[in-house]
């Protein structure tokens, strides 16, 4: 079956919309040549409003990380089971499945900054929530658990939201560089955000997690408030909401290079990515570090993808060079994924961390630069939910069998477990290279 490119099939490209937002995108924009050189690999950042967001974003996720190594702790504290760390993180998810093609369709209708700002105030609230009920010392696990669901459903649009309003900031020419650089902050702050917990937890308490969290989320409120971008003019739905979803999934189906990078992110991210949950039963029960080591495994994964954001900056975006990353991203994942799984020494599970971060990285980000070339800005948010979907869609599964997994059997072999399917990903994708090559080949002549 050929797939669709560009501008055919069910898509209409709207080309004042996109000229639009690479014109006006980033306010200010310094000569190209000022940015040249080592600087390459930041360039997204001549663009005033991408440098608000860095900011902003590197600040509030620094926070969630505290949050969600101090939620981790605080269940394995209350519950002392794998199972309910699995569950914690099924209520977190399950909301994103159930309203994240609907979300998209908003994504794509409504001004994306407002979207970001209402979702990152609600869950601004939830951190201040979940802190009083630490600090008065009533908390439960079934707070925790009805605060992730919360935090799931606001998330199912703010996620898709961020996505697409990455290209409203520095338009076209330098959205791969920005994708890989908001991918960048997401991991910084993975970097830093654990380590910080993993010190703070014994002197402010899991409450104090939480609170900073909270306080977190005004600098990137902040930063929202203070760019420089035309409003977003609503568009009408122009049919029912129905009509508008099938209409996103219509393409994913018929544009069969999209459908299979979705379908391995589904598989690697749902499933092998999971092993994540068991990361504080590691550090606990297998390796003797305690919460102070969990933070420090947490962020050489962040330290792993940092340095790996870094050095694909600077490479080439050439198409071959995508799919290098693509199958270099997935095989690196599920080596140092078994790696984590069987290692006895602490020095030997940081090592695996920090290629995990790195294979991620590869494999996440050029994904994201993939999906966001071949499609259009109409149905860029409704595309980025399904995004959101297919890497989130069956993590409630995965968590719920890695945790089970956990308890029932050992740790080691639910890790073992993620291993496996992230090598099979990888395999399925050596046999859709050349189906990629077509899709990027078509978009190239398409630009000619």
């Amino acid at each position: 079956m050929s797939s669709p490119t560009r501008g055919e099939g069910i898509i209409d490209t709207v080309p004042e919309i996109e000229a639009a937002e690479a014109d006006e995108a980033g306010g200010d924009v310094p000569a190209q040549d000022s940015w040249s050189g080592r600087l390459t690999a930041f360039r997204a950042l001549r663009h005033r409003n991408f440098r608000l967001f860095f900011i902003g974003q590197l600040i509030s996720l620094i926070g969630t990380w505290m949050q969600m190594v101090a939620q981790s702790w605080l269940v394995l504290k209350l519950t002392n089971s794998s199972l309910m760390l699995g569950v914690v993180s099924f209520a977190g998810f399950m909301p994103i499945v159930l309203v994240a093609l609907f979300a998209g369709v908003v994504v794509d209708h409504v001004d994306r900054r407002r979207l970001i700002i209402g979702a990152q105030t609600l869950l601004m609230i939830s951190a201040f929530v979940l802190a009083a009920l630490t600090w008065a010392g009533v908390v439960k696990v079934e707070y925790v658990i009805a605060l992730a669901a919360l935090n799931g459903f606001v998330s199912s649009f703010d996620m898709p939201g961020r996505q697409a309003f990455v290209v409203e900031m520095v338009g076209r020419e330098d959205l791969p560089n920005a994708i890989s650089m908001n991918s960048m902050i997401f991991n910084g702050a993975r970097m830093i955000g654990p380590a910080i917990a993993g010190m703070s937890l014994a002197v402010i308490g899991i409450a104090g997690c939480f609170l900073l969290n909270g306080v977190s989320y005004l600098a990137v409120i902040w930063s929202l408030l203070e760019m420089e971008l035309p409003r977003r003019e609503r568009r009408e739905f122009g049919a029912n909401m129905m009509r508008q979803v099938r209409l996103g999934l219509a393409y994913v189906w018929r544009h069969r290079p999209t459908l299979w990078l979705l379908v391995l992110v589904a598989i690697n991210m749902g499933i092998g990515m999971q092993y994540s949950v068991l990361i504080p039963v590691f550090a606990r029960d297998l390796l003797h570090v305690g919460a102070h080591g969990y933070g420090f495994l947490m962020a050489a994964q962040g330290l792993g993808a940092v340095i790996s954001a870094i050095v694909m900056n600077m490479r080439s975006t050439a198409p071959k060079t995508l799919r290098q990353n693509l199958v270099f991203g997935i095989f690196c994942m599920a080596i140092a994924t078994a790696g984590f799984g069987v290692s006895t020494w602490m020095s030997v599970s940081l090592l695996a961390q920090l290629f995990i971060g790195v294979g991620l990285m590869n494999h996440m980000v050029t994904t994201n630069t993939l999906l966001q070339m071949f499609v259009t800005d109409e149905l860029r948010g409704r595309v980025m939910s399904i995004y959101t979907l297919s890497f989130i869609g069956t993590a409630p599964i995965g968590s719920l069998a890695v945790g089970y997994i956990g308890e029932h059997y050992s740790p080691r072999t639910a890790v073992l477990f993620c291993a496996a399917f992230s090598l099979m990903c990888g395999f399925i994708l050596l046999t859709k290279l050349k189906l990629i090559a077509q899709a990027q080949e078509a978009i190239v002549e398409a630009t000619d």
